[in-house]
């Protein structure tokens, strides 16, 4: 991981003594009176949004920073290697991309107007960079030179609400409701090496680009269940693009399901494991602007199916100024992976997170 990663992991660390056992008084009793604990296990690992509704009159604020790691390259189930790909694609690809890195800061704000209803709104910058590789002429596997392209900025603005269905006991249900608002670009550009040898100002591939460019419905289902220091929940998301936008193309709708289970040993602490899979299809249409001699600016090589394994932990602070206020880590590792097309391989991925809820 990068050293950025590394030191939000030493911070994290650290804030887990000051949340920790501490908050409580050294008989075991919670030292505010009258005042029943914070739970860490209330709330799903950090990387699951829409996971939990709010009483009426209730708001809470959330900051959270996911970086994910791409590197090699995956066609279907399988490995692909550079020089395999040269040869076997013709004179169809003369740049391949190497590696990737996408690193992303999420503000969001929920209040719920209601017992039944929580309204929710989440912004996003991103940052991403892709390393490429270029080969030099029209056919052979010399290398002209590499070369690294950036988008930074904006992405979409997504709001929404989350409705009681069912609630009994421990367990609950309540529907995830949103709309994507494309308010991120869709036509950032930077400098490319061709074959030729030559650099080029080009419009980036449609996996560097800030947003999806279309108003993007999601709908979905979220369950929450306790028993004693075990919690677990489930939520399913499908996301569906509103025709194609104004350079063309669709990204392709997604369907999401993932699963956790906690266990939590003391209220202020609890441990993690989640299986996450979606599929999405291919981009549909195209970018005109979007051409060259690398797999990323082909529609058809976008969408697939995968599934990471998560392991995370929650910490809730209990007493005094830090009461209420929560962290959450999750790291990610892929366990399956079938790509549509040639596309990076993901690798890993992290996400920690801060919550305050008043």
């Amino acid at each position: 991981m990068t050293r950025n990663v590394s030191a939000l992991i030493s911070l994290f660390s650290v804030l887990s003594f000051v949340l920790g056992p501490h908050a409580y008084a050294h008989d075991g009793s919670h030292p505010d009176l009258g005042a029943s604990p914070v739970r860490a296990a209330s709330h799903a690992p950090i990387g699951v949004m829409g996971d939990h509704r709010h009483k009426a009159g209730e708001w809470m604020v959330s900051y959270r920073y996911m970086q994910g790691g791409m590197d090699g390259l995956r066609q279907g189930t399988n490995d692909r290697d550079p020089a395999a790909v040269l040869q076997s694609g013709g004179n169809a690809y003369r740049i391949l991309p190497s590696s990737m890195t996408m690193k992303m800061h999420m503000l969001g704000a929920m209040y719920a107007p209601t017992d039944d209803v929580t309204l929710t709104l989440m912004g996003s910058y991103l940052d991403k960079e892709m390393s490429h590789t270029t080969y030099a002429g029209m056919m052979g596997s010399a290398v002209a030179g590499e070369f690294t392209t950036h988008s930074r900025g904006w992405g979409d603005l997504r709001f929404g609400a989350l409705v009681k269905l069912w609630e009994k006991d421990a367990h609950s249900f309540h529907g995830n409701l949103s709309l994507s608002i494309p308010t991120g670009s869709i036509k950032e550009r930077d400098t490319v090496l061709m074959p030729n040898g030559q650099y080029a100002s080009r419009r980036m591939p449609y996996g560097m680009q800030l947003g999806s460019g279309t108003w993007d419905p999601t709908v979905g289902v979220t369950y929450n269940g306790r028993s004693g220091q075990l919690s677990w929940g489930s939520q399913y998301l499908a996301t569906f693009r509103s025709g194609r936008n104004d350079e063309g193309y669709s990204l392709g709708d997604r369907h999401a399901f993932t699963g956790w289970a906690a266990y939590s040993s003391e209220p202020w602490f609890s441990l993690s494991a989640r299986l996450a899979a979606h599929t999405q299809q291919e981009i549909s249409g195209r970018d005109r602007q979007i051409s060259g001699p690398v797999p990323t600016a082909d529609p058809g090589n976008y969408g697939g199916e995968q599934a990471d394994l998560f392991l995370g932990t929650n910490l809730a602070g209990q007493r005094g100024l830090l009461r209420n206020h929560r962290l959450g880590l999750e790291v990610g590792l892929p366990v399956y992976q079938d790509a549509n097309g040639l596309q990076l391989e993901r690798d890993w991925s992290v996400v920690i997170g801060y919550q305050y809820a008043f």
